[in-house]
């Protein structure tokens, strides 16, 4: 369920929650007071969380989808959102991340890849959306991209922390 849109283009952040960006994004929304979801693999899996409940039990509110193929969550993260962002701190590419991109082109999402550690370029992407838009945001692993949940975090929280004041 959405909570009615607050001051700020973002009113809800969507991930799937494995390590790095997707964490960090759920942590900020978290640390914001934002509406935060989005879809995770059946049994909670992620890098760190093998086992059952996996992140499911830091993170109750992801929703698991029918299966434990990170790709279905993948996709429906971007379906279930307005816009996409991608995150990374040195253009690492991963399969995961290839299919959020894929996948918001093909269903015609408003979609960017940034450096994490650049707050300058994402406020002026952000401010381009509909106030009380569901932003999905991802990238690569914490283990594909050592450092990335740091930088996302303080990205998003000085940009999102901003557009809320």
């Amino acid at each position: 369920m959405r909570r009615p849109p607050r001051s700020g283009v973002v009113a809800r952040i969507v991930s799937g929650g494995q390590t790095g960006a997707d964490r960090a994004a759920l942590d900020v929304a978290g640390d914001l007071g934002l509406d935060r979801g989005g879809w995770c693999p059946r049994g909670g899996t992620a890098e760190d969380f093998r086992d059952p409940p996996g992140l499911l039990a830091a993170y109750p509110f992801l929703r698991e989808t029918p299966d434990a193929d990170g790709d279905t969550r993948t996709r429906w993260n971007v379906r279930d959102s307005d816009a996409t962002l991608v995150l990374s701190l040195r253009q690492a590419s991963s399969p995961g991340t290839q299919l959020t991109l894929d996948t918001a082109v093909r269903l015609g999402r408003p979609h960017i890849v940034l450096p994490a550690d650049r707050p300058d370029l994402l406020g002026p992407w952000l401010a381009q959306l509909a106030p009380g838009s569901t932003l999905n945001i991802a990238g690569p692993r914490e283990s594909e991209d050592p450092g990335l949940h740091a930088a996302v975090h303080a990205t998003l929280t000085a940009v999102l922390g901003a557009t809320r004041a």
